[in-house]
C-alpha cells in the first residue's frame, strides 16, 4: 500500500518556497528597473551631446547656444544635474578639419527611478565628436 502526502502538508512547503524566492524576485525586478533607467540616462546624455555638437558646428555659434541646446534636450527628458563641456573651448575659431567634441555628464543618483542603489555615486556621460567642415 502506497502512502500519499496530505495536501495540507504540501501547502506549507509551497509557502516556504515562496517566502524564500520572493526577496530574490523583488531584487531582480528592482535591478532590472535601475539598469533600464541607467541605459535611458546614458542614451539621453548621448542624444543631448549630439544636439549640442550640431549647434557648435553652425558658423557663428556661441558656447551659450550649445549649452542651451544640450540643456533643452536634457530638460525634455527630465535629466537633472547635468553639466556640459566643449572641446576645444575656442571651437568657433577652429579650422576646417578639426574635431569638436561635446560631452554631457549627469549623476546617476538624482536620475534613477529606484534610488540608484547599484549606480549610486557614479557619473554617467555621453560624448559626440564631429569634424568642422566650413
Amino acid at each position: 500500500m502506497r502512502r500519499r502526502f496530505a495536501p495540507h502538508r504540501r501547502r506549507g512547503a509551497a509557502l516556504v518556497e515562496f517566502a524564500v524566492t520572493l526577496p530574490l524576485l523583488v531584487l531582480i525586478l528592482f535591478a532590472t528597473i535601475e539598469a533600464c533607467s541607467m541605459v535611458y540616462l546614458q542614451q539621453s546624455l548621448k542624444i543631448a551631446a549630439y544636439e549640442g555638437v550640431r549647434v557648435a558646428l553652425v558658423p557663428g555659434s556661441q558656447t551659450s547656444n550649445v549649452q542651451r541646446a544640450v540643456n533643452q534636450t536634457l530638460s525634455e527628458r527630465r535629466i537633472n544635474g547635468a553639466s556640459v563641456s566643449i572641446t576645444p573651448t575656442d571651437y568657433a575659431e577652429a579650422s576646417p578639419g578639426q574635431y569638436v567634441r561635446v560631452t554631457a555628464t549627469a549623476p546617476a543618483q538624482g536620475n534613477s527611478l529606484v534610488g540608484a542603489w547599484f549606480f549610486g555615486g557614479r557619473m554617467l556621460s555621453g560624448s559626440v565628436e564631429m569634424m568642422k567642415e566650413l
